[in-house]
């Protein structure tokens, strides 16, 4: 089933972890909202509007990956304001963090009985 997906219109992803290049745990401990909260505005066209709830963007968003506070970000976001990229890459750079590609897994095999 994976093999019928088309890679292309897949979105490409990394994540900027809560560690350092030493491996030193990133402070403060709300780095990860900050960040999605600094980026919620920008969104895809014709999302949000006048009485939309508060939320984070789709291209920049908090998560937990193995215990770490870490960000997704959507490399769509680099084509739909590149200064807004740009300043999450130097952020990511500027406080020494580690950013790791994200990577398509395979769907799990269904057991046969």
């Amino acid at each position: 089933m994976a093999d019928s997906i088309d890679r292309k219109t897949l979105a490409r992803e990394f994540f900027i972890q809560g560690l350092t290049s030493d491996g030193r745990q990133f402070r403060p401990s709300d780095w990860a909202e900050r960040l999605c909260g600094v980026m919620s505005c920008f969104r895809p066209e014709g999302s949000g509007g006048r009485h939309a709830h508060l939320q984070y963007s789709p291209y920049v968003r908090p998560t937990v990956l193995g215990g770490v506070k870490s960000v997704v970000v959507n490399e769509a976001l680099r084509d739909v304001e590149p200064m807004a990229y740009h300043f999450v890459i130097n952020f990511a750079k500027d406080n020494d963090l580690q950013i790791v590609d994200a990577c398509l897994l395979p769907e799990p095999q269904e057991k046969k009985a």
